[in-house]
C-alpha cells in the first residue's frame, strides 16, 4: 500500500475519491498517522448528501467518532485502482532486480516509472500522468 505522503501527492495533483466499499482511507489529522480504515457496507459507510460525503461509522464503539467529512480522509488507493486510473496509457508492469517498473504512454512516448513496490511505482505514473494532463 502507498505511503500516506503519496496518497496526499495524488490529492493535491487533483485525484479525487468517490468512497466505495473496500477503499482504503486515513484520517488526514494530526496523531493519526499510520492509521488505516476499510470503507464497509457494515462498518464505515459513505453516505452521498447534496452538500458533500460523509463517512458514517456504524456501531465502532471503540470510536468516538460517528461521521467524517470526506475531505478530512486521505484515500490510500490500491494497486489495482492506480492501474486503472492509469486508463489507456498504461503498457505493462515489469520486476526489475530492486523492485518493480511501470512503463505508460505519455506525450506519444513510453515513460518508466521504478519504485521498490509495484503500487507506489503506479503512483508515480499517475502523477505523471495527472501532471501532463493539466500542463
Amino acid at each position: 500500500m502507498i505511503h500516506e505522503d503519496t496518497a496526499r501527492q495524488l490529492r493535491a495533483a487533483g485525484l479525487r475519491w468517490q468512497p466505495a466499499s473496500g477503499d482504503t482511507f486515513a484520517i488526514d489529522r494530526p496523531g493519526m498517522e499510520g492509521e488505516r480504515f476499510t470503507v464497509s457496507d457494515m462498518t464505515i459507510e459513505p453516505h452521498h448528501f447534496d452538500t458533500g460525503t460523509i463517512l458514517g461509522f456504524n456501531g465502532t464503539t471503540e470510536w468516538a467518532l460517528d461521521s467524517l467529512a470526506v475531505e478530512d480522509a486521505l484515500w490510500i488507493p490500491r494497486e489495482d485502482q492506480l492501474r486503472e486510473l492509469l486508463g489507456g496509457t498504461f503498457r505493462h508492469l515489469a520486476r526489475t532486480p530492486d523492485g518493480y517498473r511501470v512503463t505508460v504512454l505519455l506525450e506519444g512516448q513510453e515513460r518508466y516509472f521504478e519504485e521498490p513496490e509495484a503500487d507506489a511505482a503506479y503512483a508515480q505514473a499517475l502523477l505523471s500522468l495527472i501532471g501532463a494532463a493539466v500542463s
